[in-house]
């Protein structure tokens, strides 16, 4: 009912010259034919008559009226397509990312490791949901860990990209790959023991994606780990926002489940130690590597409570 009415108040002109011209158009031809016997008047020579004339062309006007309607509606829909996307570029990125974020109460991300996640999003949407006192749910899917074929591709893959280091003065190897994924589970762990309000699921996909979706209660934001390629948004009540939704559900639906609620009787200081850490990792079902020493240990720690922004 409310989207007729908006049509109705946009196309008030159109609608009311079609209503106009069709109600006196039937008159006009009716009045006409009830009052000869005929289309034919005997008084003017065969000529038809004035009144079916008059009638003739206010139909005629009406079916013109109702052709306006038609295409300002198509014009309307294409321009509503045109601006379903926003493009964003540089700064804009991360203001949309800090908008998306000031009032959510879900987050869904899709991505490599979740770098960015835990330097920014996952501290901040905690932060902000804190401070209001409100439940917040998030869902978190990233590379296996585990799946070291899967981390070198990823990481062939980013270095193709940027070959030197990134702002976090690193280089992308396939042990840091490994790392920044085994310490964004870490970090989910750790807040969801600080914050009684946050339900938090992490799933470790298969497959390598070279897209992230951020998904907030207002809108979706895509980016790519090529910084010269522009994101994409798409607002809450633009086509396309509820098809990257059911997206996610999906792909997080065939990820592999970590149990986080497992870590619950193990708990984690402020900054964990390294045999909290081990046992926790053992304890979702994610044991670390025999190779990992108690140095790479500390280094998954840093990586999840000290991160640094890579963008």
């Amino acid at each position: 009912m409310s989207r007729l009415l908006n049509w109705l108040r946009t196309n008030f002109d159109g609608v009311l010259a079609l209503t106009i011209a069709m109600v006196i158009g039937v008159i006009a031809v009716i009045d006409s034919m009830s009052n000869q016997n005929g289309f034919m008047d005997s008084n003017q020579d065969g000529f038809l008559d004035s009144g079916v004339i008059n009638g003739a062309i206010l139909l005629v006007l009406a079916l013109l009226a109702a052709t306006l309607l038609r295409d300002r509606r198509i014009a309307t829909k294409a321009v509503n397509d045109a601006t379903a996307v926003h493009l964003l570029y540089g700064p804009e990125i991360g203001h949309a990312h800090t908008v998306a974020r000031r009032d959510t109460g879900q987050w869904n991300f899709k991505g490599g490791t979740g770098t960015y996640l835990r330097a920014v999003t996952l501290r901040a949407c905690v932060e902000n949901a804190r401070r209001e006192q409100r439940p917040l749910r998030m869902q978190i899917e990233i590379l296996d860990p585990s799946n070291e074929a899967l981390c070198k591709t990823y990481a062939q893959f980013r270095s193709s990209l940027t070959p030197a280091a990134d702002r976090t003065g690193e280089q992308w190897t396939t042990e840091r790959t490994r790392k920044e994924a085994y310490a964004t589970v870490l970090a989910a762990c750790w807040y969801r023991q600080r914050f009684t309000f946050l339900t938090i699921d992490v799933g470790l996909s298969h497959v390598m994606t070279t897209f992230r979706w951020d998904l907030s209660t207002s809108c979706v934001i895509v980016t790519q780990d090529n910084p010269n390629t522009p994101a994409l948004m798409f607002e809450r009540d633009r086509p396309y926002y509820r098809d990257f939704s059911r997206e996610l559900v999906a792909s997080f639906k065939q990820a592999k489940q970590v149990p986080l609620s497992r870590s619950e009787d193990l708990p984690l200081a402020d900054e964990p130690t390294v045999d909290q850490t081990r046992r926790l990792f053992d304890a979702v079902g994610l044991g670390l590597p025999a190779t990992y020493t108690d140095r790479d240990v500390a280094d998954i720690v840093r990586r999840a409570l000290q991160p640094r922004n890579p963008y």
